[in-house]
């Protein structure tokens, strides 16, 4: 949609009222345009959360770079902010893969020997991780995905109650993923 001489002279007047740091023009800029790079954001990523991420962070750089710019045509500018902000996001996610899609292209290399010295290592480093786990938690995370046990078999076997099962479960887990995504992180930067 192309827009009106008069709304381009409103940006312009606008942008310079904001490069002297006036938050009313920054407002003004935001409400009359937020819309517009959230919808983009949004159409390209189908997720909430991301694009109001993109729109925000789109707009808090314009606020904090409000001195150098030098933005002619702000909905220009604004969409080509936009684009970049959801390709960096959507190259970051296809960076990111899931440890068990990690585990099925590891089998299916074409060089078996490695991939079974990385899967021998991963579940080295998995068993420390669970070692790292207080002594009740080891037992009962072993049981449940290890022995594969349902909570209340757990809770049968260690005459506890389930909810102390699914207590200790969770806090187990919570600390697993933590470690593993420490662990994911070392691995992607060491690459």
């Amino acid at each position: 949609m192309f827009k009106s001489d008069d709304e381009r002279i409103q940006d312009k007047l606008l942008l310079l009222k904001l490069k002297e740091g006036s938050i009313e023009a920054f407002d003004a800029l935001y409400d009359k345009h937020w819309k517009s790079v959230y919808s983009a954001a949004f159409k390209r990523l189908q997720d909430p959360d991301q694009a109001k991420d993109i729109t925000q962070d789109i707009f808090l750089q314009l606020w904090l770079k409000r001195e150098e710019s030098r933005i002619d045509n702000l909905p220009a500018y604004l969409h080509i902010a936009t684009r970049n902000k959801v390709y960096n996001c959507m190259e970051k996610e296809r960076r990111f893969v899931p440890v068990p899609e990690l585990m099925l292209q590891l089998k299916s290399s074409r060089d078996q020997t490695d991939a079974d010295l990385i899967r021998k290592d991963f579940e080295a480093a998995c068993e420390a991780l669970i070692n790292t786990l207080t002594t009740s938690q080891q037992h009962i995370f072993r049981m449940r995905y290890q022995q594969d046990m349902s909570t209340s078999e757990i809770a049968d076997v260690l005459s506890i109650s389930r909810k102390t099962v699914q207590n200790q479960l969770g806090k187990a887990v919570a600390q697993l993923r933590a470690s593993l995504l420490l662990l994911s992180i070392i691995i992607l930067i060491g690459q």
